[in-house]
């Protein structure tokens, strides 16, 4: 067995309001950054993995960010994989 890293970033889909986004984008002006703006926030998620392989460790990770980790209606995901 070896270790994984796996890092996920869990974002809303772009034709989903993101009222946090929103609301920090709203603030920026408040802070002199009116040139900062569409700002979208969404959460990231590391985990550690054991398997016998990269390719099992990489569909085990996509089974849980589809199945847990992220609403697939609203949220869309990436990831990465290094062996530690």
């Amino acid at each position: 067995m070896k270790t994984f890293q796996a890092e996920i970033d869990v974002m809303p889909k772009k034709e989903i309001l993101d009222p946090q986004g929103k609301a920090v984008t709203g603030s920026m002006k408040n802070l002199g950054l009116a040139e900062i703006h569409n700002i979208r926030i969404g959460k990231h998620i590391s985990l550690q993995i054991e398997a016998d392989s990269a390719e099992i460790a990489h569909e085990k990770v996509e089974l849980a960010c589809k199945n847990l980790l992220a609403n697939l209606i609203m949220e869309s995901y990436t990831f990465k994989i290094e062996q530690v």
